[in-house]
C-alpha cells in the first residue's frame, strides 16, 4: 500500500487504501495485522488508521481480537448465499420501483453505463468492467429513492470480493454484459415487472456459478435462494 499525504480526510483515504489491500489481496483473508504496523505501512497516526478499521469492521470486512490486532475476514459459502438472498431481496424490488421512477435523464445514464460495459468487456479489461458494473446496479438503487440502498449492496459486494470469487472461469466478459441488457432494455421500455425479473435471472445466475465454483454443485444454492421469490413485490 502505498504512503497517504496528510490532511483532514485522513480517515477516509485510510478507509479507501486498506479497503483496496484487502480487496486485491494485498491484505490476505484470514491475516492478522496490528494498527501500528498498517500505520507504519500507511505514514501515518494511529488514530485515523483505527478509526477507518471501526468503518471496515461495520462493513463486515474486518473485525478486532482483544490483544491480538484486526483479522481480515474470510467469506465462507453460507456467506456467499446469504449475501445473495439479501441482494435478491433488495434489488429486484428496487429495480422495479426504478423503472415506474426513472427520468429520460436516469434511463440515459443506465445506457452510458452498459455501453461502458461493452466497451470495457471488447477490450477485455474485467475490472474496468467491474467498475461500471457497479455504476450501472448503482444507477437502478438509487432511482428507487432509498438513499441507502447504493451503500448497502456495494458492501455486500465487497464481501463476495473478499473471497476472490469471479464467474469469469464459466462466463465470458460479454457474457455478463449480455445478462444486463434484458434489464436496460424493459427499464427503457417502462416494464417494471420484466425489469424486475431480468434483475432477479440475472442476480441467481451469477450467485449460481459463484457458488457452483466453489462448492461444485448449483443445486443447493438454487434451493436456498427460491424463497426469495415469495418476498417480491
Amino acid at each position: 500500500m502505498k504512503s497517504i499525504d496528510s490532511d483532514e480526510s485522513l480517515t477516509g483515504k485510510v478507509v479507501e487504501a486498506v479497503h483496496g489491500a484487502i480487496i486485491s489481496g494485498e491484505l490476505a483473508p484470514g491475516g492478522l495485522y496490528s494498527v501500528n504496523t498498517l500505520a507504519e505501512q500507511l505514514a501515518v497516526s494511529r488514530t485515523p488508521v483505527r478509526e477507518a478499521m471501526i468503518q471496515l469492521a461495520a462493513k463486515g470486512m474486518v473485525r478486532f481480537e482483544k490483544n491480538r490486532g484486526i483479522r481480515i475476514l474470510q467469506m465462507s459459502i453460507q456467506d456467499v448465499e446469504e449475501v445473495f438472498t439479501l441482494r435478491l431481496l433488495l434489488e429486484v424490488p428496487a429495480t422495479a420501483r426504478s423503472t415506474q421512477q426513472f427520468t429520460d435523464r436516469e434511463r440515459r445514464s443506465l445506457r452510458v453505463a452498459y455501453d461502458d460495459m461493452t466497451e470495457a468487456a471488447a477490450g477485455g479489461d474485467e475490472p474496468k468492467l467491474m467498475t461500471f458494473d457497479r455504476r450501472f446496479h448503482a444507477i437502478l438503487l438509487d432511482g428507487c429513492g432509498n438513499t441507502r440502498l447504493s451503500q448497502i449492496v456495494d458492501g455486500l459486494r465487497d464481501m463476495v470480493l473478499l473471497r476472490g470469487l469471479t464467474t469469469t472461469p464459466r462466463r465470458s466478459l460479454q457474457a455478463i454484459v449480455d445478462e444486463h441488457e434484458p434489464i436496460l432494455l424493459r427499464v427503457e421500455s417502462g416494464d417494471a415487472a420484466g425489469a424486475a425479473q431480468a434483475m432477479r435471472n440475472h442476480l441467481l445466475r451469477t450467485a449460481t456459478m459463484l457458488i457452483a465454483l466453489e462448492s461444485g454443485s448449483a443445486e443447493a444454492v438454487a434451493e436456498t435462494l427460491e424463497w426469495t421469490r415469495f418476498n417480491e413485490s
